[in-house]
């Protein structure tokens, strides 16, 4: 059974999904079930992943890790997005662009998570 919010990858082609409305149905893709992204929170190796939220009185910021994260044509932060209660924000990025996205004003708690392309889903 899926939880809403959860994150599957295809193995096989790399489509991913997020879930909106959970179901007791299994996800497949490409013949095969689609695998279950865990939020990693603890940095392991040398380049930074996990998501700071950076709060002032205009805007939220997210930056991926303390120090930049890279941003290359293979290994780069393909979204960020923040969850604040029922709302979701998510910004998607190029290789071209920095790790860091500015969200506007966001009342509430913020969860924030990106997603790298070689090293998976990071959750601050």
């Amino acid at each position: 059974m899926t939880e809403k919010l959860q994150i599957y990858r295809c193995e096989i082609c790399g489509n991913i999904v997020e879930i909106l409305h959970p179901g007791k149905g299994e996800l497949v893709c490409c013949g095969q079930p689609m695998a279950l992204l865990n939020e990693k929170s603890r940095d392991e190796g040398k380049e930074k992943h996990v998501p700071v939220v950076e709060k002032s009185e205009g805007e939220i910021k997210v930056k991926v890790g303390s120090i930049p994260h890279p941003m290359e044509e293979k290994h780069y932060i393909e979204w960020i997005e923040i969850a604040s209660g029922d709302k979701i924000f998510r910004k998607f990025l190029s290789s071209c662009d920095l790790p860091e996205e500015s969200f506007g004003k966001i009342s509430g708690d913020i969860v924030a998570r990106e997603y790298c392309s070689v090293h998976g889903l990071w959750k601050g």
